[in-house]
């Protein structure tokens, strides 16, 4: 029996939402430290891309707990820099432990997938 399928479209939703925010987030991250004020910031310019490899590869099943993995690094570095810098950054440790329930949890299989899209059983 498969969880029901509230749960399991639950589970995708935070997966996918998850992924697909820090994606953006990572990209935009990026171009900051690109565009900040007429000079470059590195520590941006390679960190935002870095963790936009890790959103996508979370993003792909097959690849989801590599990605969670490289997420959990980037936020963590994020998190104590921002922390160094005075900033505490709560968006980030939520960020973190989704990323770490998804990992743990691991990627819906075809049948639960299915059951989420309303294809399958109950």
């Amino acid at each position: 029996m498969y969880p029901p399928r509230a749960l399991l479209r639950a589970f995708l939703a935070l997966w996918l939402v998850t992924g697909l925010v820090l994606l953006y987030g990572s990209v935009a991250t990026a171009l900051t430290g690109l565009r900040a004020h007429g000079h470059v910031h590195p520590h941006l310019v390679i960190l935002g891309p870095v963790e936009a490899v890790a959103a996508v590869l979370f993003l792909v099943p097959r690849a989801l707990r590599w990605g969670a993995a490289g997420l959990l690094l980037t936020i963590g570095i994020a998190f104590l820099v921002h922390l160094t810098m005075g900033q505490f950054r709560g968006d980030l440790l939520i960020y973190g432990v989704v990323a770490a329930f998804v990992m743990v949890h691991g990627p819906l299989t075809a049948e639960q997938l299915k059951t989420a899209l309303g294809r399958g059983e109950s």
